[in-house]
């Protein structure tokens, strides 16, 4: 073998050692993962939001376990024996006027554009390393016009998805 070759082959193997004794794993998503984080108990997120969607506290939950099953090698278990868990609860689901359009005969002003946020509280420990732990409050917003009642489940579940996102950032991503 040529010089050249043997250092090539050193400084791969030299390369290969270091990253398989990282203690974090990247995944596709960006994330980097703990390598003893195996599993995650994703529990079910009750809605306590003061108005209340009768789907959305399964729409989130599901979303979440989504995020994490696609974006993770992480396998989602119920109950003891997780290495890590997220819980939590909604706590807001508010409609507010963002926009406000006048009228011409004498009545009171209508909305012209409107804006869903909802509020999440999520309690993430992970039993290994208590500083990846947190509990936190994420809140997503997303403007509208017109009634509520036609685009509601699409507007929930583009909420859902920047929530999933931040949550998932926060809780793999480490970059705070």
């Amino acid at each position: 073998m040529t010089r050249r070759a043997l250092l090539s082959i050193a400084l791969i193997s030299t390369v290969v050692m270091f990253f398989s004794s990282c203690a974090y794993t990247l995944s596709l998503s960006g994330a980097s993962i703990p390598a003893g984080l195996k599993t995650i108990d994703i529990q079910y997120f009750e809605n306590n939001a003061p108005l209340v969607v009768n789907t959305l506290s399964q729409q989130f939950t599901e979303a979440l376990k989504n995020r994490i099953r696609t974006q993770t090698g992480i396998s989602i278990v119920r109950g003891e024996g997780a290495n890590a868990t997220m819980s939590g609860t909604i706590t807001g689901y508010s409609i507010a006027p963002v926009s406000i359009e006048a009228t011409n005969n004498n009545t009171a002003p209508i909305a012209n554009a409107s804006r869903l946020t909802i509020t999440v509280n999520v309690k993430y420990t992970y039993d290994a390393d208590k500083k990846l732990s947190f509990e936190e409050s994420f809140s997503k917003s997303k403007n509208f016009t017109g009634d509520i009642a036609a685009q509601e489940q699409a507007l929930i579940q583009d909420i859902n998805k920047q929530l999933t996102d931040d949550i998932f950032n926060r809780a793999f991503a480490n970059w705070n």
